[in-house]
């Protein structure tokens, strides 16, 4: 099944390097992403309620970018992108997050998740 790629903008008045803190750290994850986070070398374990769910670390760039691929998705392209992105004109700081639906149903959905977790994230750093 092929699923479907959407990507989010959101400015944020936060350094890059305050920012990548709290998109690729296990303890910035879990003060706004999950209840828990945990990780193991490249694996990263998140955790919400009682629910686990893996995710290994494809690729980074320290104050950049950060990207995960959730082990259950093994099989598909599907993966998970933190981008911080910074005008070189206004110096305005946005995070581009780029993720998968399983259809274009679940897109809307899929967003509106994300802009929650983004909104709780702002409120957590003061931005």
């Amino acid at each position: 099944m092929t699923k479907v790629k959407y990507e989010l903008e959101f400015p944020v008045h936060a350094s890059p390097n305050m920012l990548y803190q709290y998109l690729a750290t296990p303890s910035g994850l879990q003060e706004w992403f999950a209840d828990k986070v945990n990780s193991r070398g490249k694996v990263m374990t998140f955790t919400w309620d009682d629910s686990d769910e893996e995710a290994k670390i494809v690729a980074k760039k320290t104050n950049e970018r950060i990207k995960f691929k959730w082990t259950e998705s093994e099989g598909d392209e599907s993966y998970f992108e933190f981008r911080i992105e910074v005008d070189s004109l206004t110096k305005d700081v946005s995070i581009m997050v780029t993720d998968f639906a399983d259809d274009e149903d679940e897109v809307e959905e899929a967003k509106m998740l994300w802009e929650n977790q983004i909104e709780q994230l702002k409120h957590n750093i003061g931005a």
